[in-house]
């Protein structure tokens, strides 16, 4: 019998999870269990957006105010960072005047990635730019407490790392920062099973250009050809052996005309910054996969090192580190020249920012299942560390799309004015399916010092 989630094992080793399929369901009595588990997947940007402060005016939250969100009021405020996702407008939830509760102890950026997904103290010892989260991330809370066991949340990354405040996001507990991975072939093999194959095998799978589709042929073969096998059901596994060969294509064909298309070039470029935007969409590609096929039920994705210094091209033109225009100066301290127009700059940081996280949300959109899309069933956010260019933990902008199979009331404009991150984790937590230990809706996450409590207003 076919399991909810079948992973079909190939040559090679290579496993390939197969999506739900409707024909070989349990029959159950209740209605509306839906094809896909309520999941989460954090993105974070570094370095606050450019938000109103006493000197600069607010170029990313919406001129209108607080309360009903729809499409066409995000679409008009094109002066607006935010105006990027316009078209999910009924399907967002932004989330205004979220403060991190905890000072940081040398270094904001640290301090400010260990409490982002933890709502928890930060370390005193390791201090500064070496700082920890002393409390577990919602991602490893979520996997733990409702994936597979034995299987952590997805935790990938984008840019190099440069051995100063790598890695700040995922922990599966006090002082333990999990490894984000940042090539997306390494991400792509280890999903797919492709790790531990044989290197001369691997060889000719590139040479061929052979897909994880063709290691499991014979079974998918077998499977499509079942006659109890529903025509939705057949859809659907067409579009997840696509889908799988369309990443793969992104993989083996996505470099710019003119440079080696191969695997070992994505690999050498992974951490090259002129590629930021490419690699940032493969990782998406395999954070949809992953949960289309129930692989996980939670993931992160760090855009950048902890204080991102990643060199991105805006108006064709290579800029500063992102950092630096965050500072506004040609500088990682306090000292620098001014960088010319570097508000505007930040500005189109996270306009980008805004086209990247609005590329995730059109690709769980296109997988569609018997109620809604893979969107509807879970809840993506874009977060930050910081609030803005003077690096506070007020007015952290954390923007949600997706409805959580109906857990969470979309379309919504929301200004708390200062409300701790350990609710709002909460609140995603609960909508996903995490319980307290008296098996209520999980309302309790973060260091245990801070008030506790769902926002009720997120809540369908």
């Amino acid at each position: 019998m076919i399991q909810r989630r079948r992973f079909l094992l190939g040559a090679l080793g290579a496993t390939m999870a197969l999506p739900f399929l409707e024909t070989f369901a349990p029959r159950r009595a209740e209605a509306g269990e839906g094809d896909a588990e309520p999941f989460a997947i954090f993105c974070r940007q570094a370095n606050g957006v450019q938000q109103g402060t006493n000197d600069e005016p607010d170029r990313f939250w919406p001129t209108f105010g607080p309360g009903p969100l729809t499409s066409a009021k995000l679409l008009g405020d094109t002066d607006r960072a935010l105006s990027e996702l316009g078209d999910f407008g009924d399907r967002l939830i932004l989330v205004k005047g979220v403060h991190f509760n905890y000072p940081g102890n040398g270094c904001g950026h640290s301090g400010g990635g260990n409490q982002c997904l933890t709502a928890a103290k930060v370390s005193v010892d390791p201090a500064g730019n070496k700082s920890l989260s002393m409390g577990e991330s919602i991602d490893n809370r979520i996997q733990r407490e409702l994936g597979k066991e034995g299987v952590e949340p997805l935790t990938l990354y984008v840019g190099p790392k440069y051995g100063y405040l790598d890695e700040v996001l995922s922990y599966r507990g006090p002082l333990e920062l999990r490894a984000a991975e940042n090539n997306p072939f390494n991400s792509y093999q280890d999903l797919f099973g492709l790790s531990g194959a044989d290197p001369a095998e691997l060889e000719k799978l590139r040479l061929r250009r052979m897909s994880v589709n063709d290691l499991v042929r014979e079974q998918m073969q077998s499977l499509m050809s079942r006659p109890d096998l529903s025509k939705l059901d057949r859809d659907r596994l067409d579009l997840h052996f696509t889908s799988i060969r369309d990443l793969e294509i992104g993989i083996v064909c996505g470099m710019s005309e003119g440079e080696v298309a191969n695997l070992e070039t994505i690999s050498q470029n992974a951490t090259n910054d002129d590629y930021f935007e490419t690699v940032c969409k493969l990782q998406m590609d395999i954070l949809t996969l992953a949960v289309a096929c129930g692989v996980t039920r939670a993931a992160t994705l760090q855009l950048g090192s902890g204080n991102a210094g990643v060199e991105l091209t805006i108006d064709g033109v290579k800029q500063k580190s992102f950092h630096k225009i965050s500072h506004r100066i040609d500088g990682d301290g306090d000292v620098g020249a001014p960088i010319p127009n570097a508000d505007i700059l930040h500005h189109k940081i996270d306009r980008l920012h805004a086209q990247l996280f609005k590329y995730l949300l059109t690709k769980l959109d296109a997988v569609k299942l018997t109620d809604g899309t893979l969107l509807d069933k879970g809840v993506a956010v874009w977060l930050n560390d910081l609030g803005e260019k003077y690096h506070s933990y007020d007015r952290v902008p954390f923007i949600l799309a997706g409805g959580c199979s109906g857990a969470l009331q979309t379309g919504q404009y929301v200004d708390y004015g200062t409300v701790t991150n350990n609710r709002l984790l909460s609140t995603i937590g609960a909508a996903v399916g995490c319980k307290n230990d008296q098996g209520q809706p999980l309302d309790d996450f973060g260091d245990p010092e801070l008030p506790n409590g769902l926002l009720s207003e997120l809540l369908a």
